[in-house]
């Protein structure tokens, strides 16, 4: 697969999705990055705004193996990684798998589920593994875990812990449409598809080569430089308890090459670091409660230390 190609199959996929979900382009180009990436994504916002649907429709058009776990406090580890059962016939442990087994897992309202079954994600989500009963199972290639979560309903819910946010790529949150949006939605109900009716426009096979391409997208010296004083200053900004660890840098870099190759560039601005930066660092920040009790944020946070920032210039090739 070549440039074009991938470009043009990236714009199928794109369309593919936006037939179905409406208003949400960039919300739909930030799925594509972290898809690129090969990362996960914790979406966050209020029920109804499409959390599950976005999800569905990106599975549906790339193909491959999906699942869906509805998350909840009754849920154990071994219903999401699978469990060892006992064959009379062959005299051995027959291992079945669970829904990890997929290429595309999305987990519903996650903070639903225990701290216990949270962490039976994290082999998964870091290693691409599991482990039942003493034995390693590979899980399938590519594997990435979608995770919604309400953010205004507290009860019956479990907070993730912060080294499984700092697993998740990014953290988007989707927002409600635009008013032209949410009037077709009302006045055309029938117009958009489901994403259970979407038909594939890729394969897993085009998903690994498009993240194989994406990942030797060019980063100059000068963008790494800018992108490392970037992560380094929130851990020394004074409103910062917890600032960015070395894993966000190396993910904020994945983030910002997959970007560039979903504009279809072979190289990365320090435009894609900045449009990135909110999305891979947001979440991984954890501020001073007196800063949180004067009603500062992750973001604004960010935006304070991208304008101390110098931009390098002349990057263009």
């Amino acid at each position: 697969m070549d440039h074009r190609e991938a470009a043009q199959l990236l714009d199928r996929i794109r369309a593919n999705m936006e037939s179905c979900i409406y208003g949400k382009k960039d919300e739909i180009a930030w799925m594509l990055t972290a898809l690129l990436a090969g990362g996960h994504v914790l979406i966050e916002d209020v029920p109804g705004t499409g959390k599950t649907q976005m999800v569905k429709a990106l599975a549906m058009s790339v193909g491959g193996v999906f699942h869906r776990i509805q998350c909840n406090p009754d849920l154990l580890p071994t219903d999401i990684t699978g469990v060892s059962i006992y064959h009379p016939k062959q005299e051995e442990f027959v291992f079945r798998p669970g829904p990890v087994m997929a290429n595309l897992l999305l987990a519903d309202e996650i903070n639903r589920a225990t701290t216990k079954t949270q962490s039976a994600l994290l082999e998964a989500m870091e290693e691409h593994r599991i482990s039942v009963d003493g034995q390693t199972y590979t899980l399938p290639h590519p594997f990435m875990l979608f995770a919604t979560q309400n953010p205004i309903d507290f009860e019956g819910t479990y907070s993730l812990p912060e080294a499984q946010l700092d697993r998740f790529l990014m953290k988007i949150k989707l927002g409600y449409p635009d008013e032209a949006s949410e009037k077709r939605l009302v006045l055309e109900p029938s117009a958009g598809r489901s994403a259970e009716s979407l038909s594939a426009v890729a394969t897993v096979e085009d998903v690994a080569s498009l993240q194989r391409m994406a990942s030797e997208v060019h980063i100059e010296s000068a963008v790494a430089d800018y992108l490392i004083a970037l992560v380094r200053g929130t851990r020394t900004h004074a409103s910062v308890l917890l600032g960015a660890s070395p894993r966000a840098a190396v993910a904020l870099a994945s983030a910002a090459k997959a970007y560039a190759f979903l504009q279809h560039r072979a190289f990365v601005l320090p435009d894609d670091v900045k449009a990135m930066a909110p999305l891979v660092l947001g979440h991984r920040l954890h501020l001073r409660s007196e800063a949180r009790m004067q009603g500062n944020q992750a973001a604004g946070v960010l935006q304070e230390v991208l304008g101390r920032l110098p931009v390098p210039v002349g990057l263009e090739r």
